[in-house]
């Protein structure tokens, strides 16, 4: 079976519907954000990876070549409580809440933009990974969502 990414057709309108399902009041099953301030995480985590959001470098050689391919290939799901990058974690740099439809409605842009197949993948630099080709790319966008959306039963 191949592997998820969100330039499946199916697997991106499966995400997008995942997250139109999110509700404010939801408690997550792990970790400390909200459901909202998860919206605002993965809108976060994608501007990194375009280079529209600063998050300092953490690439080693370990990183870059064994753990991303244990992340991205291996097919399971990520451990929970994994730790979170200090500029896009909630209370520390990453992006506060505003308005509940209008962040819900920046993520789905941004996995629309992320998945396009016009999307510029050379220039991608993920903090930990380093620069990821068009499918690692994709394949990290579904792993992200996915793992944060089951965080809420999603």
């Amino acid at each position: 079976m191949p592997l998820k990414t969100i330039a499946d057709p199916n697997v991106r309108t499966e995400l997008m519907e995942r997250v139109k399902a999110l509700e404010p009041g939801l408690k997550p099953q792990w970790g400390r954000m909200t459901a909202h301030q998860m919206l605002c995480h993965c809108t976060d985590s994608f501007k990194v990876v375009f280079g529209e959001k600063h998050a300092r470098s953490v690439v080693t050689p370990l990183n870059r070549m064994i753990i991303r391919h244990i992340a991205l290939r291996v097919p399971r799901e990520w451990p929970k409580e994994l730790p979170t990058r200090p500029e896009v974690e909630q209370g520390n740099g990453g992006t506060p809440p505003g308005d509940f439809a209008a962040d819900r409605r920046a993520l789905l842009a941004q996995v629309e933009r992320f998945s396009g197949t016009g999307s510029d993948f050379d220039r991608y630099m993920h903090p930990m990974f380093g620069k990821l080709s068009k499918w690692e790319g994709q394949r990290w966008a579904f792993l992200h969502l996915d793992h944060h959306l089951r965080q809420f039963g999603r």
